[in-house]
């Protein structure tokens, strides 16, 4: 912690400075260090390769300007379908999202065991990669949109399934105890106390899940499950380089129009509920 020091006339203190480091922190520090510059090796960072390629930079990106609009139809019904996955996989993901909180939260779990399932359930949704799901729905119910509307929704209940349920364990009890005390149901204390508690905390947590399922629909559209990453991928792969940047543009339109609706909304909850 910083210690603050007076100054030679005892009046005004000097900055705070930091404590020197034992030597456990120093041996961490160090093992980190080491650690990071194996990982350097490991993770192939090359500069001499990375100047190497800065050629191929150019050339790539010399090639993609001005974007080809030829293709714009199919690429703008790509999009709209990309975010009719994020928007369907999102409200999906976040109503089943609310039992699997009820359930994994301490304050209305109905018994511990039945908490630790619904938690590693959860964390088993959540630690699985969105690639992973992706491949495995579309092996599944085949390629197309579905499979990717399927990974959004097993993702976002991974998502907004710890964070509700984190949201409702916050929740002031005096409320739910003085219901408790005049023989109120926990379904009625669940309903009247800690969904409105934590309601706002949900909403917030369900718009930066519909952000990231906007990203994550680009991304499973490249293994098959729908949206714009078909597109991508394709143009990427018929050397379409003109094609992909036109593409690359729809998506950072999509993703920036979806970030900005969303942090407008979060700032209206924010002032309302002040």
């Amino acid at each position: 912690m910083p210690e603050a020091h007076l100054s030679n006339d005892g009046k005004a203190p000097f900055p705070p400075r930091f404590q020197r480091p034992g030597w456990f922190s120093t041996a961490l520090f160090a093992l980190f260090l080491g650690f990071f510059l194996w990982s350097l090796a490991g993770a192939g960072m090359s500069i001499s390769e990375l100047i190497s390629g800065l050629p191929n930079m150019a050339t790539i990106a010399g090639e993609m300007f001005p974007p080809a609009t030829d293709r714009a139809e199919p690429i703008m019904a790509a999009i709209l379908v990309t975010f009719q996955m994020a928007l369907v996989g999102t409200v999906i993901g976040v109503i089943l999202s609310i039992p699997m909180a009820l359930l994994a939260a301490r304050n209305t779990s109905p018994h511990p065991l039945v908490r630790h399932v619904a938690r590693s359930i959860i964390s088993f949704l959540r630690t699985v990669p969105d690639l992973a799901w992706a491949l495995f729905f579309v092996v599944s119910v085949g390629l197309g949109p579905f499979a990717g509307t399927l990974t959004i929704i097993v993702d976002t209940i991974g998502f907004c399934g710890r964070f509700f349920a984190e949201a409702m364990e916050e929740v002031d009890p005096g409320p739910s105890e003085a219901l408790d005390s005049i023989g109120t149901s926990p379904l009625d204390r669940i309903a009247v106390v800690q969904i409105p508690g934590a309601l706002p905390s949900m909403i917030n947590t369900g718009l930066f899940s519909l952000e990231k399922a906007v990203r994550s629909s680009v991304v499973l559209g490249l293994v098959g499950a729908g949206g714009i990453g078909a597109e991508l991928a394709a143009s990427m792969e018929m050397f379409r380089y003109d094609q992909a940047a036109y593409i690359i543009l729809m998506i950072f339109i999509l993703v920036y129009a979806v970030e900005h609706l969303s942090s407008r909304l979060r700032d209206r909850l924010m002032h309302q509920s002040q």
